[in-house]
């Protein structure tokens, strides 16, 4: 089984997703959206890019 999106309430109107890996350990939590549309949106942006999306080390390796 994939992991999953969970879209919970993060305040009287506001909302906010979770990304959960296929044993349910939470990967990423998302900033607050102001309504269900732009949680939803939030969402599908992040299926779209991390797929594709570049891996960026910023610890200092002392180099």
């Amino acid at each position: 089984m994939a992991g999953s999106f969970e879209i919970l309430k993060a305040g009287q109107d506001t909302f906010r997703f979770r990304l959960t890996d296929n044993d349910g350990r939470i990967v990423a939590v998302s900033p607050q959206f102001p309504n269900l549309k732009a949680v939803v949106a939030g969402i599908n942006a992040v299926r779209e890019n991390a797929a594709t999306g570049f891996i960026v080390d910023h610890r200092n390796l002392g180099t």
